[in-house]
């Protein structure tokens, strides 16, 4: 069972957020401000935090921080007033993973929890379940029911990041930036080559399949 600290002054809202947490599996911790939260923090394992910015003692960009600073990467799920794009920079900044927006809609809010808990084991574990594939980031590798498949460098980093997040599409510039690195002398046909080489590699199989968005870049999605 996943650990869940929600950090929120607000305590109807709080309640709100725990008992919807409850209601999907997942275990609580409840903290008034940053400091209580470091106080859970030193002595419990928690999973993702969700938290808001304006508290009393410590706010939710000083909790962020800090933890960044003192090496915990588990999630940060924002949960604020503030909406401007300033806001949104300042809490990215400081090392949130996501931002949402009051008021909040707790069936969305369990659908990024439920992103960021599978984006983090996929961290950790180096590893990504896709339908009947599993693909081994430290190997290079890819499981099919048993059978394994060696991949080039460059053509698993690109697999891996597009199964990693289904359905969103990824410009050109975005995947050449960090998969060859910005400094990068290669031209984005470079890209295309190499999705063309994952689509001939796989084009048997009924896991996936890699669109092209014209004039952007790629995506994969289930057939």
């Amino acid at each position: 069972m996943f650990n869940i600290l929600v950090v929120e002054d607000d305590q109807s809202l709080s309640k709100l957020f725990c008992t919807v947490l409850a209601k999907h599996g997942y275990s609580y911790y409840v903290a008034n401000d940053g400091l209580e939260a470091w106080d859970i923090i030193e002595k419990q394992y928690i999973d993702l935090v969700i938290s808001d910015i304006m508290m009393p003692n410590m706010d939710g960009y000083e909790l962020v921080k800090s933890l960044r600073d003192n090496g915990y990467n588990m999630p940060v799920l924002m949960i604020t007033a503030k909406d401007t794009f300033e806001d949104m920079k300042n809490g990215f900044r400081v090392g949130t993973d996501d931002y949402m927006i009051k008021p909040v809609n707790v069936n969305e809010m369990i659908l990024r929890v439920n992103a960021l808990l599978r984006r983090a084991q996929i961290v950790n574990e180096r590893k990504l379940i896709f339908g009947d594939m599993e693909l081994s980031y430290d190997e290079l590798s890819v499981n099919i029911k048993g059978e394994y498949m060696l991949i080039p460098q460059k053509e698993f980093y690109i697999l891996y990041k597009l199964l990693s997040n289904p359905n969103k599409a990824f410009t050109k510039q975005q995947l050449m930036d960090e998969i060859w690195g910005m400094d990068t002398e290669s031209d984005p046909h470079t890209l295309d080559v190499h999705i063309s080489r994952l689509r001939e590699r796989f084009k048997d199989n009924n896991q996936f399949e890699i669109k092209t968005i014209r004039g952007l870049g790629y995506k994969a999605v289930k057939p």
